[in-house]
């Protein structure tokens, strides 16, 4: 089982929006007072996040796309959150994609890190999938066939003050009364709210070991 005493989270795409939240709970969990979680974030610049952490937390500069980084951040992990995508809408970001997991799953095989949580998205794997879900999917099955525990958590829309998508719809339905929307909006999602989501990453910390999962939330 999980000992915040003697075992280390590995937190990557901590400068996000769901990154950063789990982030401040990990900082500031009351369920166990007086142990803290011990977090170290991976970010290719240190020096940037290392201004948005609590001093408990260590920031090791990695980059999934360079294999020899991802050792030293992986050394003595306990569980290690999977949070890294590519928004890029070039030819290009499902192989990078693709690459950055490879990197990430052999490194910590390699040093023994006992359970990866991932966050991919919603969507039937037989469906006719966008090219970013479908890269999602992919690196989930990369994250499983490293011989590493993966838990996989896929979600659709996500629901939160502070993120992006969220402030710009809230921004343009308080203030355009009439509006043409797309014809995307007519498609039908299972978004979830930021604080179920949260919990579903933090309570991964705390299932007991078995076989690689995937829930769909």
């Amino acid at each position: 089982m999980f000992d915040r005493s003697k075992h280390t989270i590995l937190l990557t795409g901590a400068t996000g929006y769901v990154g950063g939240r789990l982030l401040q709970l990990l900082e500031t969990d009351r369920a166990e007072p007086g142990k803290p979680y011990r977090v170290r974030c991976l970010a290719r610049r240190p020096a940037y996040l290392e201004k948005r952490v609590g001093p408990r937390t260590e920031v090791a500069q990695a980059d999934v796309l360079e294999l020899d980084s991802l050792h030293k951040a992986l050394k003595e992990i306990h569980t290690a959150f999977y949070m890294i995508h590519s928004m890029g809408d070039s030819g290009t970001f499902e192989e990078t994609e693709r690459r950055g997991a490879e990197n990430f799953a052999r490194a910590a095989r390699e040093n023994d890190v006992k359970r990866i949580v991932y966050l991919g998205g919603l969507g039937e794997d037989d469906e006719d999938l966008s090219p970013h879900l479908r890269s999602r999917q992919a690196v989930g099955e990369i994250l499983r066939s490293s011989g590493v525990e993966t838990i996989e958590f896929r979600a659709s829309i996500v629901i939160g003050s502070g993120s992006l998508s969220f402030e710009m719809v809230r921004d343009l339905v308080e203030k355009l009364p009439v509006m043409i929307t797309p014809r995307w909006v007519s498609v039908k999602a299972q978004p979830i709210g930021i604080r179920d989501l949260l919990d579903y990453l933090h309570q991964a910390i705390h299932l007991k070991p078995g076989q690689s999962r995937v829930f769909e939330i």
